[in-house]
């Protein structure tokens, strides 16, 4: 089992930057590949970045040029850096870890409890 713990989020303004953090913790042994997804009101999940166990990234459309995932594996840690920052990225923000075929498609292993992000402009 993996326990995933989010921090960081909060309000900002439009173009300022946040960081979120995702501490992992339980049966880390396993190199899970890991993401960022979010879910807006009344709308849909979506998936923000993937980082996959070589630490190659994927970037989601809405994301890419602004966002960026990193993980620490030293300090079990996963991180998203948001720069430029948009009311239309308002959302809860999920931590997750899985396969890469199933982070791509929406689905993981383990999730986060999530923290909110609000942007306001």
């Amino acid at each position: 089992q993996v326990k995933l713990v989010e921090s960081g989020g909060g309000s900002a303004q439009a173009g300022a930057s946040l960081r979120l953090s995702c501490a992992a913790s339980g049966d880390t042994s396993t190199r899970y590949s890991m993401g960022w997804f979010r879910q807006a009101p009344a709308k849909e999940r979506e998936g923000v970045a993937l980082i996959y166990s070589d630490d190659s990234t994927h970037y989601f459309d809405s994301v890419k040029g602004r966002f960026t995932i990193s993980r620490d594996n030293a300090k079990n840690t996963l991180y998203l850096q948001m720069n430029s920052l948009e009311p239309e990225d308002t959302a809860m923000y999920y931590c997750a870890a899985g396969s890469a075929v199933r982070l791509y498609r929406g689905k993981a292993n383990y999730w986060g409890q999530g923290t909110q992000v609000t942007v306001s402009s």
